[in-house]
């Protein structure tokens, strides 16, 4: 299976810079994998195709304000990136660095706040290693200085209002990179609705991280290999998924991040979805069986991209593929801002 296999032609405009306006505006593609049937409607048509006893699962994760923008003690700007912090070291961070060359060991970084970082020995030539020292709690500092982490395909800086849009409602486990974007589409009051309609509503964490940034670059897509990211299922959660799945329920994740959760944590063995805390790099493509997820709500995802063959797994590539040129036609907005399309 080779990456040609997974592009097509989007409009540069068709790219969402901003949020809607209100969270449940966005519009919203409806697949049925059953007979390959596509409609077009608005997100908020949602519980149109939920049911009583479904369980919708999301991730909580939040992201961080994980983008900083400084200067070198000689006076050079640099640019970091908050990558995960370095286990043991609560202060010390692996960052990504942009900056006009490359810094040693030893050099000191200043930005804004009182806020400074020296570059520590061991990283690499892609992570370098950053402790950091500020006036008060660090933590505090990093949060008030550092900036959202737009994706690099939003063409702009980052605004007031992407404190709040660039982050789901229901976010409260801080560490993520990039938001789990299929929640963004939720208010609080339309999960409220959802709930009176007898649908059950459950979190798990999976923390984004550096590899939703980071391109294919082998042609032959078996060879690529996923980053690791870090999730986490309660044992409630998990007990409500396997008597869901035991009673023949439907469960639905939002988003690829959760679905990724869900079929890592399935146990063959046990036949169940197991709880705790644990690293996965499982590569969904066409060819998986999924074991546990039945419906999937998602936004458009990057030709090319993981993202897009982890949908195609769920319900076909070709049909996948076609229903993207029906988005392209129909003017579908698309990515982390953009519209959403729900496959059950």
């Amino acid at each position: 299976m080779f990456l040609s296999e997974f592009d097509f032609e989007l409009p540069a405009e068709l790219i969402a810079q901003k949020p809607a306006e209100v969270r449940t505006a966005s519009r919203m593609m409806m697949l049925n994998r059953a007979d390959e049937s596509v409609r077009s409607g608005q997100f908020s048509d949602l519980n149109e195709h939920l049911q009583q006893g479904d369980l919708l699962v999301l991730n909580d994760t939040q992201v961080i304000p994980a983008r900083l923008i400084g200067k070198k003690e000689t006076g050079g700007r640099i640019e970091v990136f908050l990558v995960r912090r370095l286990a043991g070291a609560e202060e010390s961070w692996a960052c990504l660095t942009k900056s006009s060359k490359t810094v040693k060991p030893g050099v000191r970084l200043i930005f804004s706040d009182g806020l400074e970082g020296t570059v520590l020995t061991g990283g690499d030539e892609l992570l370098k290693y950053l402790h950091f020292t500020a006036p008060g709690v660090v933590s505090e500092v990093l949060d008030r200085v550092g900036r959202i982490p737009l994706p690099p395909y939003i063409e702009r800086e980052p605004e007031a209002e992407d404190r709040d849009r660039y982050q789901t409602v229901f976010a409260c486990n801080a560490g993520a990179l990039a938001a789990p974007t299929a929640g963004l589409h939720f208010s609080q009051p339309y999960l409220d609705s959802l709930r009176r309609a007898g649908v059950d509503i459950l979190f798990l964490t999976l923390h984004v991280g550096l590899g939703t940034f980071l391109p294919i670059r082998t042609d032959n897509v078996a060879e690529h290999q996923m980053h690791a990211e870090e999730y986490t299922i309660s044992e409630s959660t998990a007990q409500c998924l396997n008597r869901a799945r035991d009673d023949g329920r439907r469960i639905v994740a939002v988003g690829t991040t959760v679905a990724r959760a869900l079929e890592s944590a399935f146990s063959s063995h046990e036949n169940k979805v197991l709880s705790g805390t644990a690293t996965t790099q499982i590569f969904i493509r066409p060819g998986y069986t999924f074991k546990v997820i039945d419906a999937l709500l998602t936004n458009f995802h990057l030709p090319r991209s993981t993202l897009l063959m982890l949908v195609s797994a769920f319900a076909g590539k070709e049909f996948i593929l076609s229903a993207y040129e029906q988005a392209v036609r129909e003017r579908f907005r698309f990515f982390s801002y953009g519209d959403c399309m729900f496959i059950q």
